[in-house]
């Protein structure tokens, strides 16, 4: 069986591979903590948000998908993620798997993190 926040995240990767940010927004807080991979460093909020991808997109196509899902000791949704990056001419940046860390607050994404696997 499912959990809910498998179901939130798999919405909010949909809603992020079909570039409909405002379905991926509803998976999340109004205060997120998200890492920016593409760039570094975090950004907070809807607003953050909606601007980094918006402008990521206009420099490369990334495509996520969830391969696996693992609850960590300390309450954290570690989710591995298949992701193919490609520049805007198509051209192959990036495919391979990462881990995104989650955590949730009253069913939604509070915080994502990113990890390279070992």
């Amino acid at each position: 069986m499912t959990s809910q926040p498998e179901n939130t995240i798999k919405k909010a990767y949909n809603a992020f591979n079909e570039r409909n940010i405002d379905d991926a927004l509803s998976t999340m807080q109004s205060d997120v903590k998200w890492s920016k991979a593409w760039e570094g460093g975090y950004i907070s909020g809807h607003d953050e948000i909606k601007q980094y991808w918006t402008r990521q997109w206009t420099e490369i196509n990334p495509k996520v998908q969830p391969t696996g899902f693992k609850e960590r000791q300390n309450g954290s949704l570690e989710v591995t993620v298949h992701q193919n990056v490609k520049d805007l001419q198509g051209n192959l940046m990036f495919d391979g798997l990462v881990k995104h860390i989650y955590t949730f607050k009253d069913g939604l994404i509070k915080t994502m993190d990113i990890e390279l696997f070992k």
